[in-house]
């Protein structure tokens, strides 16, 4: 039986994968998710206790992986303390977008006596994988170009309703705007990125 590699070839090994990633290596993405996602769930799960929302965080987290894989140094930090530190942003980023909805610290939340491991065991078959998180890389790159398009009235207001999960009173309210205009940026908005998306995917097919 081959011994199994210490720390060090570990570290050698996601810092090589990450490099391939930078270079858009599909494969070796493919080979990171599947070495590290259980993992990082966990980093996730200590944060974000809601399981399906650290679900969710996790796929951001492997998003933001391949689009800046390029800026990882291995002279700098080690691979695994580099995923940490984008798992941990992301899930403390989860938790101030949805501040205003109640907290659930429920069935996750480990107990005295048990292994934070334990949280790792069944992750969703129908969790994406690799090539779905890239078709959601592509699908942001172009949302963030047609956010660009939209007034600054509408990024603001729809960045509000929808990355910090606010009402649109709540909108309103922070904005200093009346309610019925705040609603007009809105469904403005919403069209024109609506027509803007459409374009993009039609131009991918």
């Amino acid at each position: 039986m081959a011994p199994l590699p210490d720390a060090a070839d570990r570290s050698q090994a996601l810092a090589d994968l990450l490099s391939r990633v930078a270079l858009g290596d599909r494969a070796a993405f493919d080979r990171l998710y599947r070495d590290t996602s259980p993992h990082l769930l966990g980093v996730i799960l200590r944060i974000q206790r809601d399981r399906a929302q650290a679900e969710d965080v996790l796929q951001e987290v492997y998003v933001n992986v391949w689009r800046s894989a390029q800026s990882f140094n291995p002279a700098l930090s080690q691979a695994r303390t580099w995923l940490n530190s984008v798992a941990r942003n992301r899930a403390i980023d989860s938790l101030r977008r949805r501040q205003a909805e109640p907290q659930t610290l429920s069935r996750f939340q480990a107990g005295p006596d048990e292994d934070d491991t334990d949280m790792l065991q069944d992750i969703a078959a129908d969790t994406p994988g690799p090539l779905d998180l890239l078709e959601q890389a592509s699908d942001a790159r172009a949302l963030t170009s047609c956010m660009k398009d939209l007034s600054g009235e509408q990024q603001h207001s729809l960045a509000l309703a929808y990355y910090q999960g606010l009402t649109h009173a709540e909108v309103a309210e922070q904005l200093g705007h009346p309610l019925g205009t705040v609603k007009s940026w809105v469904r403005r908005g919403l069209q024109s990125l609506k027509t803007c998306l459409e374009r993009a995917s039609l131009a991918l097919n």
